[in-house]
């Protein structure tokens, strides 16, 4: 190759240069909505407490939870959830769970006091191994999380089992099959690896998991979706 066509060259390899650069973050940062790291992930977290916040809002009026109710939220990202269930159950205690550390972090940050209280707890674990014993919690909250859970049929399970009888998985998201904004969702889950289910494939897999009294709300426009099923007492 002579020294002209590598003038020529250089500047299409800069410019392919420039394209895989800002793919590759590009593709970097959307990962971080799923799994936040403990720095670069700050700025996402933030966004999902602000962005999130009416979504858990409308979620919430569809549960009961009692003053000493023992919750669990599973994904807990940025802990605006926490803080709002800790308020419901002022006389009870509320763990956060998330595999991801910056999500962690971001969690005990946003509930400091309520950590120091022993009234919260965050630790570290994924949905499909969480560190707690059978029949412990009253409530178990998912917001905006169930996309990305890696085995979601068993990982329901293992909800379930640390569910006491007669408590209560609520399923709390912004996207849904048959939803007013499913598309536009699905394409953004399709880059980070998750996914939508509809209302009937989310009351099947509800029922697949051996969950009762399964109840699904809807509000279409929105594309918000609420999804609640209870560990039979027997």
């Amino acid at each position: 190759m002579d020294a002209i066509s590598i003038a020529l060259l250089t500047p299409v390899l800069k410019r392919m240069l420039r394209i895989c650069v800002v793919l590759v973050l590009t593709f970097y940062l959307i990962r971080q909505f799923r799994k936040p790291s403990r720095w670069v992930g700050r700025p996402f977290l933030w966004l999902m407490n602000q962005r999130h916040s009416n979504l858990t809002d409308w979620g919430l009026q569809h549960v009961h939870v009692e003053k000493n109710f023992t919750v669990l939220d599973v994904g807990c990202g940025g802990g605006r959830t926490i803080q709002k269930l800790a308020a419901l159950a002022p006389a009870g205690k509320v763990y956060g769970a998330d595999y991801a550390n910056g999500s962690v972090a971001a969690s005990r940050a946003k509930n400091a006091t309520l950590v120091r209280e022993h009234k919260v707890e965050v630790v570290q674990a994924s949905v499909s191994n969480l560190p707690f014993a059978e029949n412990t919690f009253d409530l178990v909250t998912a917001v905006e999380t169930q996309y990305f859970w890696p085995d979601l049929l068993n990982d329901m399970k293992e909800v379930r089992r640390v569910l006491k009888l007669g408590g209560k998985l609520v399923v709390i998201a912004e996207a849904y099959k048959g939803g007013g904004k499913s598309r536009a969702h699905d394409a953004v889950l399709g880059l980070i690896g998750g996914g939508c289910l509809s209302v009937a494939e989310h009351r099947d897999l509800f029922a697949k998991s051996d969950y009762v009294d399964i109840q699904v709300s809807e509000e279409r426009k929105r594309g918000w979706i609420c999804v609640m099923g209870t560990k039979a007492k027997s």
